[in-house]
């Protein structure tokens, strides 16, 4: 069941998509601003354990009583891989492209027809489904990864890589081509039980991620001295 979270402070108008959501079959909660949202994001994002304790969308309003939805989601897409759909009375041009350019993946002005909502909440979750089960498995340079499984070939042979190799992995697979800092990485390696990872303990974890997956004709992993690492894989 998928998870969406309504971030609106007109708690009537939450209320009713909340309630359609759920007669649709999803899971629906509401936030009434942008630190509620944020904290129900974090809680739910640290501790799930996989597909179906995550959030799978978000319903975010423009003007809200702590900030712009906008600038939220702007932010947001640095932290997490959600799908937005703006609901918004903003309903002028510009205001539509620039939802678009922060990344949203539909733009609704109110009023609005909830079962056409609901519709394209539909929508939107069938193309993020496809888009995320392409890319459960890929080939970069000779290596194979299975996210969905958890294992990694290399010209064919499989690799033994511990959790955390796996995390790190992921984690430059998700950014091709992004300078990705210590600060980032460390981030991705804490787990739910808050256990701490320090800055010599990550280079030793991608020396060893390095020693396993590079070759002499694939580094890789490339180091970006006094900001952090690169992943460079085709």
């Amino acid at each position: 069941m998928e998870r969406i979270l309504i971030i609106e402070d007109d708690d009537i108008l939450a209320q009713g998509v909340k309630f359609n959501l759920e007669l649709a079959g999803f899971f629906a909660d509401t936030a009434s601003d942008l630190k509620e949202a944020k904290r129900k994001l974090d809680d739910v994002q640290e501790t799930g354990t996989g597909y179906g304790t995550e959030w799978q969308l978000l319903i975010l309003d423009v003007n809200l009583p702590d900030g712009d939805g906008f600038v939220f989601a702007d932010s947001l897409r640095k932290e997490y891989d959600i799908p937005v759909i703006f609901l918004t009375a903003r309903d002028l041009d510009e205001d539509m492209m620039r939802g678009f350019e922060t990344g949203a993946d539909d733009y609704i002005t109110k009023p609005f027809n909830v079962q056409i909502l609901v519709q394209r909440v539909r929508a939107v979750l069938n193309r993020y489904r496809a888009g995320n089960e392409k890319k459960e498995r890929i080939k970069a340079g000779n290596l194979e990864i299975d996210f969905q499984s958890w294992q990694v070939w290399k010209n064919g042979d499989e690799l033994t890589l511990t959790p955390t190799e796996f995390k790190l992995l992921k984690k430059f697979c998700d950014n091709p081509g992004i300078v990705l800092t210590r600060a980032v990485l460390l981030e991705a390696l804490w787990d739910k039980e808050e256990n701490y990872v320090d800055e010599h303990t990550l280079t030793i974890f991608i020396s060893r991620l390095r020693s396993k997956i590079a070759d002499r004709d694939h580094a890789y992993i490339r180091t970006i001295y006094g900001t952090g690492y690169q992943w460079t894989g085709e």
